[in-house]
């Protein structure tokens, strides 16, 4: 005390000098702290909002450095493009347990982050949007029975994504894109499902085979039908055929007995003609001549008187008659 005592006084500080100093000390530390405590900094795709003592202010801060008073407080809400991702147990409508990865992207506009900070608060994900995204999902799975969901994921996707459109835009929370990103069942219903499977696919098999059977059957019988129609087709023309070779002959027959027919007439015709002629021509001289060519040189061994030898031209004359 009495070394401190010395080196104070040889300084020439007197206690209250120092007093003086320890407070321009603490008010210099104080005027830094209240100093830095009147900027505040809103980083790149945040809005900032002014709270004075809890009070959310009319204004809205853009990026950047901005002044304040002391005693107001600047939160930035995020206002960028932002993704987060939820597992969802849910319900088939045949009570099927489904495991639901549903992913969103999602952002709030400048114009509302000062409302959202007003009603909600900044972790309005979990206050607001984690319970709408667990509602929409759950209730549009709990519409397909838990074999259709996996033809039908696209279609369940789009419907919750329009669902959550309007939900989420009653909180001024803009869902940009939203989707499924894996559906999973439990591992009973998996294995009965890929059984289920298997045996389609052994049905389908059975079926295709079945199927190819008939149609070679079908192509057989088809086969000889057409065969059977065209034996039956050439065996038609071939008795067609024949029946016209066979008139046609007939016809050729006719016509040639016809032709034999008329030519014998015509002979008889000429003969009765040229017997006609000859009686009418026959004289004593040429019967007489004839009788000379005629005769072979030897005596006759029968006479005919003359009235029997008119009477044998009487008989000619009446048999060329005839003929005529």
């Amino acid at each position: 005390m009495s070394t401190y005592r010395f080196s104070a006084n040889k300084m020439n500080f007197s206690p209250k000098k120092i007093a003086g100093l320890v407070i321009a000390g603490i008010a210099l530390i104080l005027l830094i702290v209240v100093g830095f405590n009147c900027f505040a900094e809103v980083p790149t795709g945040h809005t900032g909002i002014i709270t004075t003592f809890g009070k959310v202010e009319n204004e809205t801060l853009e990026a950047g450095i901005h002044f304040k008073l002391p005693w107001q407080k600047v939160v930035n809400m995020d206002n960028r493009n932002q993704k987060s991702t939820l597992t969802l147990v849910c319900f088939s409508s045949d009570i099927q347990e489904v495991d639901v990865v549903y992913t969103v992207n999602y952002q709030i506009e400048k114009k509302n982050a000062q409302n959202i900070y007003k009603t909600i608060g900044t972790d309005y994900f979990n206050t607001v949007m984690t319970p709408r995204i667990n509602e929409a999902v759950k209730k549009m799975v709990a519409h397909y029975d838990a074999e259709s969901l996996i033809d039908s994921r696209e279609k369940l996707s789009n419907e919750i994504y329009e669902v959550l459109v309007a939900d989420l835009a009653s909180y001024n929370v803009q869902l940009v894109s939203a989707s499924i990103e894996n559906i999973d069942f439990t591992e009973a219903f998996t294995a009965a499902v890929e059984a289920k499977q298997v045996a389609a696919q052994n049905k389908l098999k059975a079926e295709t085979e079945q199927e190819q059977a008939n149609m070679e059957a079908a192509k057989a019988a088809e086969r000889a039908k057409i065969n059977a129609q065209a034996a039956a087709d050439a065996a038609k023309i071939q008795a067609e055929a024949d029946a016209e070779v066979a008139k046609t002959k007939a016809n050729a027959a006719a016509e040639v007995t016809k032709i034999e027919a008329d030519a014998e007439k015509y002979r008889k015709e000429q003969e009765a003609a040229a017997n006609q002629l000859l009686a009418n021509s026959m004289t004593e001289e040429l019967l007489q001549y004839f009788y000379i060519n005629g005769w072979d040189g030897k005596l006759p061994e029968t006479w005919v008187s003359q009235e029997d030898f008119m009477t044998i031209l009487d008989i000619a004359k009446q048999q060329a008659n005839s003929a005529e």
